[in-house]
């Protein structure tokens, strides 16, 4: 039988420890292998090549790199087109959580599993796991499975399968202690993580395990990095001095055209605040993980397991204070405004005054995640059969606290009719007395999800149907599980910041499913050089009925240098419960739009560059998502210590679930009939949790989530690796990375084709290319390597002011020393050129200040060491 090495991908870090075999294999060796289920098949097996494409990244390469968190792995896989992370928690509610996306097609269908069990989504929005939330100390290795659909653990795995597999049967100790400690201020981080494994599980009959890990980030504040002024973005009418007006289109401000307060610029001759200045490029977070696991051998046939994890997360956020459009500061009270000459302002009226809180400061919000999972397990045999049965029990709760700048609306807007507040300069005692009243601090809204699954498989070798010596297997699985999740607000206390949060203080949301599933994978050698694969699962979900998947695969290795691979399935992703049952929410716009409704040419004003109202929520009458995907490939081996692969791939993905983008509903409102429907601008339209708005304003725009159009996306994935062995030590070369063809969606059903290959697109871009270029040394005590991340440019989100957002390059540098078998050191920088994140205009995100943080780490030149002690 002929054997092939996984084509691992090393992110960051050095190939020194991978093992390069050659891809044949002695027949009679077999016996001598330790058969494994390798993910995406359920089918145990010596091949470490199989009909689906894997990455496996080792924990131990990782960490010489400097990498302490996985949300830090997860932004360097080249098949991972964009991750949901801390940064992007700024301004949103994401609870300060961190999602993959392979393929980006949305990180709800990557699939997240810790040791082939699936965990409990995040609970704020329930798209998927929070990668925080996964134990980093007992990592051994990450699977990634870079094909869709598995039958195994479920068809909503429709971009691809991320496995955690941790340490097993580990004897020994590990403490690591390190620092993180960037050339610019903020962002300095400390780590530390220990384990400890007792027993030999087959000497001794039983092995624990133990781990523990601790990271704390500091927050890299809005004005400690230089790049967000390059051009100012997130400007915003509410200012301190308040600007003012009384038809909502001319704006005056006691500073004049000078504009000399807190963080303003003049603007169209307004005005305006750079709410970038206040906006953190990271945020404050802490986050601590342990895991204990048991394992005890009853005999040579049955092995008994338990797992134990829990995991807790603390993000803190920062952006400008509290905005208080269109509230009345009516005539002859103390802190009405002087107009100047020539102006349109009525003295005998009230005005309009867009002020920002500043005595109450940034507005703060902390996010407390907290994770915990029980597994129990058998794995044995038994008259032929390989099987495994587990029992998982996984929760996750997550509490949103405002901690500063956070106020009661309606005592601010009584200050500022009568006098008592002066949006215009300093306060009063009797000013700052009802600012300090009316400061709220405290639990916003909590919100939980829990996941218990009851699964079992087993495999076995059957009949040499074809005579091509060796075996078919057959494998079979069943699956329950029971979904539930609640989300509630703390009315009490939501019901005096409903107008600056825009939470609805009587809230509530729960939801429940019972899903069950049936799955069974057969492969069967044809020829001695090739191996065909069937696997089929069928579905059940208690409130979207049922749906049966197939996949389809091929294994063909000519000779013993070459093998072809391909597979071909289908998806079925029923909406989470959070899609179905989230509360009604709003917030703003990211960006400034002109109103369709109410912004007439040739005018300025809020209406026409302003940002407006948004309502969130779920929807009960969603469909389920449905896709096909394929692949193809090829893996070769030229000479020894060498390899290349090739994969092509293809999915195509119709009834996407998701919000319309913002930007498709302004700029297409009588393009697209269809969309008018979203658009909330007349009588009768006002919110109740506007009370900050009694004006024109008060409309909204409607992005419940929905049923959009197709994504059609296809691309080609490379590997290779070298190992050169020489008289000064040993070279090992890696190289991983994506080029994507075609990427193409539609906003809404029946809409417009969107392609954003290389193009911001309508909601982000989507890189021709992403590279990680690895060159490692090993000597004796001595090691040391370099890495190359590569991100291709794009066309900017407005081409007209900014053409092209340029590629992104950064380099890490580390070297490693081992004195002893006990303690090893690493130092190393990562971005050694301090590469700042590439200029875009975009304004989808909260973070503005012309940069992404889907895509780019603001931290720049960081220097890092690690030292362990083993016993």
């Amino acid at each position: 039988m002929y054997k092939l090495n996984a084509v691992s991908l090393a992110v960051a870090a050095t190939l020194a420890a991978a093992s390069f075999s050659a891809l044949a294999q002695n027949q009679t060796d077999q016996t001598q292998l330790e058969r494994v289920v390798v993910t995406g098949s359920a089918i145990k097996r010596v091949d470490a090549e199989t009909a689906v494409p894997v990455t496996v990244v080792k924990m131990d390469d990782l960490k010489k790199s400097g990498i302490t968190s996985v949300e830090q792995v997860m932004a360097n896989l080249s098949s991972v087109q964009a991750t949901t992370n801390a940064a992007q928690s700024i301004g949103s509610n994401t609870g300060g959580a961190s999602f993959a996306n392979m393929r980006g097609i949305g990180a709800d269908k990557t699939l997240v599993l810790l040791n082939g069990q699936r965990i409990a989504n995040n609970a704020v929005d329930g798209t998927a796991p929070d990668l925080n939330m996964i134990p980093f100390a007992a990592i051994e290795r990450i699977e990634v499975l870079r094909d869709g659909a598995s039958a195994l653990y479920g068809t909503d795995a429709i971009g691809g399968v991320i496995n955690f597999i941790t340490k097993s049967n580990y004897q020994g100790g590990t403490i690591t202690v390190g620092a993180d400690a960037p050339e610019k201020t903020g962002g300095k981080s400390r780590s530390m993580s220990a384990g400890f494994g007792y027993g030999d599980l087959q000497k001794q009959g039983f092995n624990v395990f133990g781990s523990l890990s601790y990271r704390k980030q500091d927050a890299i504040g809005g004005t400690e990095r230089d790049f967000n002024k390059r051009i100012p973005g997130g400007l915003s009418s509410s200012t301190s001095p308040a600007n003012y007006t009384q038809d909502s289109k001319t704006f005056y401000n006691p500073t004049g055209t000078a504009c000399s307060g807190e963080q303003m610029i003049l603007s169209k001759d307004t005005c305006k605040l750079v709410t970038a200045s206040f906006v953190d490029f990271i945020p404050a977070s802490e986050n601590t993980s342990g895991m204990l696991k048991g394992s005890l051998l009853v005999n040579e046939n049955l092995t008994l397991g338990a797992e134990l994890f829990a995991a807790s997360n603390r993000v803190t956020t920062f952006v400008a204070p509290v905005p208080y459009g269109g509230y009345a500061v009516n005539p002859g009270t103390k802190y009405y405004p002087v107009p100047p000459a020539g102006s349109n302002i009525d003295i005998t009226k009230p005005v309009d005054v867009y002020w920002r809180d500043f005595p109450n400061g940034s507005r703060g919000q902390t996010n407390k995640n907290n994770q915990q999972r029980l597994v129990l397990s058998a794995d044995g045999n038994g008259m032929g059969w390989d099987y495994s049965v587990a029992l998982a029990y996984n929760r996750n709760k997550v509490d949103q606290y405002l901690v500063s700048g956070y106020g009661d609306g309606d005592l601010i807007a009584a200050g500022l009719a009568d006098g008592r507040i002066n949006p215009f300069g300093d306060q009063d005692a009797v000013g700052s007395a009802l600012l300090a009243q009316a400061a709220l601090n405290g639990l916003l809204e909590s919100a939980k999800g829990e996941v218990s699954n009851v699964s079992a498989h087993a495999s076995r070798d059957l009949a040499d149907w074809f005579n091509a010596g060796r075996p078919s297997q057959l494998a079979l699985g069943v699956e329950f599980r029971h979904e539930k999740f609640t989300s509630a607000s703390n009315t009490d206390f939501a019901s005096k910041v409903s107008a600056s949060t825009g939470v609805d203080p009587t809230a509530r949301a729960t939801g429940s499913r019972n899903v069950s599933a049936l799955y069974g994978e057969l492969n069967v050698p044809v020829l001695k050089s090739l191996d065909l694969t069937g696997s089929l699962r069928y579905d059940k979900y208690s409130d979207f009925g049922s749906s049966t998947n197939p996949k389809v695969s091929f294994r063909f290795q000519p000779m013993k240098e070459l093998l072809f691979r391909g597979s071909a399935s289908t998806g079925f992703r029923a909406p989470t419960l959070y899609e179905l049952y989230a509360n009604p929410a709003f917030t703003n716009t990211g960006g400034t739009y002109a109103n369709p409704l109410l912004c007439k040419d040739g005018e300025n004003g809020s209406q026409c560059e302003g940002q407006f109202q948004v309502l969130n929520a779920g929807n009960k009458n969603l469909r389920p998502e449905k896709s096909r995907s394929a692949t193809l490939g090829v893996v070769f081996e030229p000479v020894a210590n060498a390899s290349v692969g090739v994969d092509f791939w293809w999915i195509h993905l119709k009834d996407k679930i998701g919000a319309i983008p913002q930007f498709a509903l302004f700029n297409n409102y009588y393009n697209f009939p269809a969309l008018q429907q979203y658009f909330h601008f007349g009588p009768g339209d006002t919110l109740s949790l506007a009370s900050n708005c009694p004006g024109p304003n008060c409309g909204y725009v409607d992005t419940t989530e929905l049923n959009l159009g197709k994504v059609r996306t296809n691309g080609i994935d490379f590997s290779g690796q070298y190992r050169l062995n020489s008289p000064i030590g040993q070279f090992d070369f890696g190289l991983n990375s994506t080029y994507v063809a075609k990427y193409e969606f539609q906003d809404f059903k029946d809409g417009y084709w969107v392609s954003n290959v290389g193009n911001y697109g309508e909601s982000g871009p989507i890189f021709r290319w992403q590279h990680n270029l690895t060159t490692n040394w090993h000597y004796d005590q001595f090691g040391a390597g370099a890495v190359m991340r590569y991100k291709s440019g794009y066309a900017d989100f407005d081409p007209s002011s900014h053409a092209r957002a340029p590629s992104y390059t950064t380099f890490d540098l580390y070297g490693s020393w081992a004195p002893t078998k006990s303690i090893s050191l690493v130092l190393g920088v990562r971005n050694l050129f301090d590469r700042d994140p590439p200029y875009t205009n975009q304004e989808d995100l909260f973070q503005g200040g012309g940069w992404d943080s889907r895509y780019a780490d603001p931290t720049g030149r960081a220097y890092y060491v690690r030292a362990t002690y083993s016993f």
